[in-house]
Order: C-alpha cells, then structure tokens, then sequence
C-alpha cells in the first residue's frame, strides 16, 4: 500500500524579481540546488556539502508555440516537502522512502507564454522536468497540444571530472541495422574532452567522477604550478518517466568547458520512420531528468531515484512470479532451437529448480506453433514455465529470425499473445528495436500493455534503458541495454574484457533499471560440450566471478548461461559441484541493496538482502591479487556464514562454511576473480 504525506510551504505567487536566486536544499541541507534567471535565460548549479558540483547549467525547452529558453521572468514560486513510502518487488530494494523538498518555478516568456519548472531535492538525489499549461492560442482560446522540437537543458561539470559513460552509435548499423541498442563499449575514466566514438554523444545513464582528473594549482611560495588528484565526489545523470509520452533522450559530446545538453533522438533511427521531435497534450510535462551526487559511491549504488517520482500506467489483474530460467541459444546457439533439444534445456532447469526456459529466435520455423503447444505442455507438466523469443520488427531493420511482423502489429500481436495465454506460456522476450523515438516508446508500452491483458511478463532486448518501468508496468521484468552475455560467445575480446564491465555495470547501467544479462557462464570454454579442445572463446574469469554475477547483477527474471554439460563430471564438461549447488539456491529479487566498496572497472563488492539472507559479493579486474578488508554490518559475532572464493594459487572455487567473528573480515580474490558470502 501506498503512503504519501505531504507537509505544504509557503505558496507565493507575487512577482519574484528576476535576478532573484532560488535555493532548494536535501533534507539534511548538505545537496543544494540554487536556480537564477540571468539574462533571461534560466540555470541551475549544485553543490554537495559546500563543494560545486555543477556549475551553472542552462534549462529551458523551445516548442512549437514558444521559445521556452530566453527571454524569461519569473512570475511565481512554489514550494512544499514530500515524504512518502512506496513498495517495489522488482527493483533493487523492496521499500522506498521518499524525503524531499520541493520548489516549482513559474517562468514566462515575452509572449506571456508560461510554464512551470518543477525541482525535487533529497539527501542525495535531484529530479527535475518542465510542467506546460494550456497556451492562449492565435484566435484566442486555448492550445492544446504542444511539439518539442529541442531542450536546452545541460549539465555542466567543474573542468577536472572525468568520465564513465557509453557512445551513442550511428543510426542504421551493427547486426542487420539494429542499432542504437545501447550495446557500445563504456570509456573509463576518461578526460571530458575525449570524444564520444560516433560523434552522438552518450546513452543513459552517465557517471562522472568530479575531481577525477589532475587539477592544476597554483603553488605560491614558488610562483609555479603543481598538480594534485582530487576526489571530490560522483555525479550519475539519467532520466525517467519515459513512456508513450516522450522519446528518450541522450547526452551530447562535451560542448564547451564541462557542458553537455539532453539531445533528442537522432532522425535515421528506426530507418527514419517516426519524427524526432516528442509531442504531447496541454497541460503536459517531460520526463525527469535525474542526478544523483555523493562524496563517495554509495549513494549512486543505492539510488532508488529511477522510481521516486514516476506512477503505474495500469493496474494488472495478474500475479507474477520472478525467478531463474535457463536458456539454450546463449552457448548452443540457433541449432539448439528445436524441440529435442529445449527438452534437454527444460530438464536442466527442473535439476536446478528453476522456475523458467527460454526459447530464442527460430521457434516458429524450427518447432512451429502446434509442437510448441506440445512443448509448453510437456516443460509445465515437469514444473517449468516457458519464455518465448520475438523481434520487434518490423519495417525498421533486415531482421530475418523468427518470429518477425508480429509484436510491431497490434492485430497480429493481440493473436499471439492470447495464443500463448491459452497454451500456458507465461512471458515474452521481444528484440531488435534499435531507436528512441516517441514512436519506438510507444510501441514498448503498447506491447507491456497488450502482454499484461494476457497475463505475459515482457523482457526487451536489443534495446533502449528502462527508465522507471519496473514502477509504471506491473509485467516489465527486464531489459538488456547493455554489450551484455552474447558477446563474451561471439568475441574474446569481450571474455577478456568482462571482469573489467563486471566491475562497471552496478555504478553506471544496473543502478537505474533492471539489466537483463543473461549471464554466470560456468563452462570455460565457449561451446556446445565445453570441450576445450574445440573452437569457442576462453573464459578468462574464476567460477567464483561468475557466482558474484548473479548478485552484483539485478534482474527479476535472470536467464542465466547454464548448459547441460555443466551438471556433468567436472573435467568431462562439468561445472564444480558447488558451484551447482550454489545456482540451485541464489534468489533474482531483493528487499535491500548496500554498497561495500568499489571503484567503477576496477572492483565491486555489493550487499544484498533477499528475506532474511544477504549475500554479498564482489569482483577484481585491478589486473592483480585483491585483497580486501571489509566492514560488513549485516554479519554479527557468531552468525553462521558460507564464503565461495577463489584459491589463490588454483584459481579453482573452494567454500568454506565458518563462524563470524564480527563484522569485519578479509577476502582475496584472484585477478578476474571474485566471492560470494552467504549469512
């Protein structure tokens, strides 16, 4: 059940000078957000315990009515503080409490166009969006409806940040012209003056490390310059609120000095189809935009800002029940797409107790819809629910893998979908749709809408981030939007990189939205059989980094990278014995989430609660040993533990149950190493 309790301010609605600078604080004062007109143009900075954040950063937006950016007054301010508490049971944290000063800012043009600018400020969060009225139209009555057509809203960082972000591809390339689909390579630690790959600017979200790069100051005593590292503090930047309403957004390329601006889709997306510029009804608003800031990197670990603030769409009528799935396509590939070998596949996951198979592209032309019904008939009769593959296509790619020309047509897709409800299969994994256009958001809601009147969970692939849809869609379980499993089968490049990404995603990707992987690989070589005397690429990671994965990961449904092979003798293509022991217990959904300690690329150790047992885990990607002496509140004196670690000197999983001594202890781990604790 929903709370909310809202304690009113002061309401002035008397004319504010416009020079006259606004300052909204976090309940503890030390997040402040100080607003200004200056010369008709409104800007924003912020600072987190008296230390500048951001400098001053334009917003405004320019309609088809009015140019919102220039020429502004200030009419009117509003404040208020909300607390309130919400439930979520596919996210990050079960509970959420929100506690945050509100200011609205009423704005209007030379023209006498209004509109409002709505801030939201909490101990280490910041929401914001543009709220637009009715406009007096040119005959005198009303408009109602508005076109975007560009946001002048930027975020500007002091000159010694440095970046962790992902390049926004060209439109139109990659596999069969799928792209953008989030799947480029992050840049770590990199000078804001490096530029982005494709000259696109960055995808949602954006992590930045102020003070991260060498400051140059001024040494008095010897009228010379010295440089210093500082470490200031982290900013992560997004958005949400992202449906039907608006398209996705991105950042640009660094403009100028530490600045970059919300940019909109570019026009070659989804082969051009749909126009770039979102549109909505009057009175309407935008999506949040979204910073989240802290003197270390706990706050942007544990954020809950993602779903603060947005709503349900609809209510569903249907229980859904998360959980683990095997899945033949990430290793066996297309040829294991055919009824013998899912039989394989559904016995894998009822040895395991899962509760899920999921059946990739080429169902339809290599089982077909009457032996599926068949199929899902035989995986339930053994206490295994079925996904089922689609693409999303479609006019706006070469796609060729089946199913294809169904999800993208409400006639057909409606078919389907109570097809699949009468036969028992119980969600969807809809792929390729490579755009972020309002039109491409709209086409994700209507097939989250449909798939809930059938009673089917959705996972995206090929994909745009989530942005707040574990809260506005009860059937939404996941999406991709990352260079995710797939690629550690198809270049080793990837393999010899995932411990690094291991160590990234849980700070940039996975802390605003479910990620969906698909990953925790326990055969060592790349191939139906694991056998390494045949082609496929090396895992270079330990057993115990890929057990950290199914924690240091967050997804409600993980489809994760185990094959039939791994329950078999170890040596002969068989995975450690407890290792398989492990994967039989680990949940997919937790109640809390506590950053440990980490930096992104290096090394992650996270927390998390599932009921009452918390598994904590983390990874090493220094390039070396890593040992680690950790404070780990949830362990007592005397609680019972299990640790999985890596043998230092065979890099093989070993596990060790013990007696906790306190709460702090020492674990080492291998280079592409990592552990898992379980109290």
């Amino acid at each position: 059940m929903r709370k909310i309790s809202l304690f009113c301010g002061a309401l002035l609605m008397s004319l504010v000078a416009s020079s006259e600078e606004m300052k909204v604080s976090g309940p503890d004062g030390k997040l402040m957000l100080s607003f200004d007109v200056k010369d008709g143009k409104p800007v924003y900075s912020v600072t987190y315990d008296g230390i500048r954040m951001l400098e001053e950063s334009p917003l405004g937006l320019v309609t088809d009515f009015a140019d919102l950016s220039a020429n502004l007054t200030v009419t009117g301010k509003k404040e208020q503080h909300l607390y309130y508490s919400y439930t979520m049971d596919r996210t990050k944290c079960a509970n959420a409490q929100v506690d945050a000063n509100e200011l609205v800012v009423t704005l209007v043009n030379a023209d006498k166009k209004s509109f409002d600018v709505v801030f939201r400020v909490s101990k280490n969060d910041i929401a914001f969006k543009y709220v637009i009225p009715n406009q007096p139209d040119r005959n005198n009555g009303k408009k109602f409806s508005t076109r975007v057509m560009s946001e002048k809203t930027g975020f500007d960082f002091p000159s010694t940040t440095t970046t962790f972000v992902c390049p926004q591809s060209d439109a139109m390339i990659g596999w069969k012209g799928t792209k953008p689909s989030y799947e480029e390579e992050y840049v770590f630690d990199a000078p804001m003056t490096t530029k982005s790959r494709y000259g696109h600017g960055y995808t949602f979200p954006c992590l930045f490390h102020v003070g991260g790069a060498e400051a140059v100051t001024q040494d008095k005593k010897k009228s010379s310059k010295k440089y210093v590292k500082r470490n200031e503090g982290w900013v992560l930047i997004s958005e949400t609120g992202v449906g039907s309403n608006y398209c996705g957004s991105r950042l640009s390329d660094m403009k100028n000095d530490g600045l970059y601006t919300v940019e909109f889709p570019m026009a070659g997306e989804n082969n051009g189809n749909g126009t770039v510029e979102p549109a909505f009804a009057l009175p309407g608003e935008t999506p949040w935009r979204t910073i989240t800031v802290g003197t270390t990197l706990k706050p942007i670990v544990e954020t809950t800002i993602p779903w603060d603030y947005v709503k349900p769409q609809y209510e569903s009528a249907n229980k859904y029940k998360y959980g683990r799935g095997t899945w033949s396509w990430i290793i066996w590939q297309d040829n294991s797409i055919n009824y013998n070998d899912q039989v394989k596949f559904i016995s894998l996951a009822k040895s395991l107790g899962y509760e899920y198979v999921l059946v990739d592209n080429w169902w339809d032309n290599n089982i077909g819809k009457d032996r599926m019904e068949d199929l899902v008939r035989y995986a339930r009769s053994q206490g295994v629910d079925v996904f089922l593959w689609y693409s999303s296509s479609g006019w706006w790619n070469d796609i060729e893998q089946g199913p294809i020309n169904i999800m993208c047509n409400p006639i057909t897709r409606k078919q389907y979908m109570r097809w699949m409800r009468n036969i028992g299969v119980k969600g969807i994994k809809v792929d390729f749709f490579g755009g972020d256009k309002q039109e491409t958001m709209r086409l994700y809601e209507s097939i989250l809408s449909d798939a809930d009147d059938n009673g089917l969970m959705v996972i995206f692939h090929g994909c745009t981030l989530p942005r707040g849809w574990e809260r506005m869609y009860p059937n939404y379980v996941g999406s991709e939007a990352v260079l995710a499993s797939e690629n550690l089968f198809f270049d080793q490049h990837f393999c010899d990189a995932e411990a690094q990404n291991t160590a990234l995603h849980p700070f940039v990707r996975n802390t605003v939205g479910c990620m969906e992987f698909g990953g925790c690989f326990l055969s060592r070589t790349l191939n139906k059989g694991n056998n390494p005397d045949q082609r496929g690429n090396k895992r270079r990671t330990t057993d115990c980094h890929e057990l950290a994965t199914t924690v240091l990961f967050q997804n409600p449904i993980q489809n994760f990278a185990i094959t039939p092979e791994n329950l078999g003798e170890f040596g002969k293509g068989g995975a450690p014995e407890l290792c398989i022991d492990y994967m039989r217990d680990v949940p997919t959904t937790w109640d809390e989430t506590l950053f440990i300690d980490g930096y992104p690329g290096k090394y992650c150790v996270i927390a998390r609660r599932h009921g009452d047992k918390w598994f904590v885990a983390g990874n090493n990607a220094t390039g070396k040993e890593l040992t680690l002496k950790l404070s780990l509140p949830m362990l007592k004196k005397g609680d019972m533990a299990v640790l999985y670690s890596d043998n230092l000197k065979t890099r093989e999983p070993q596990r060790k149950d013990f007696k906790c001594s306190g709460s702090v202890m020492t674990v080492s781990m291998s280079d592409g190493g990592g552990f898992v604790l379980v109290k």
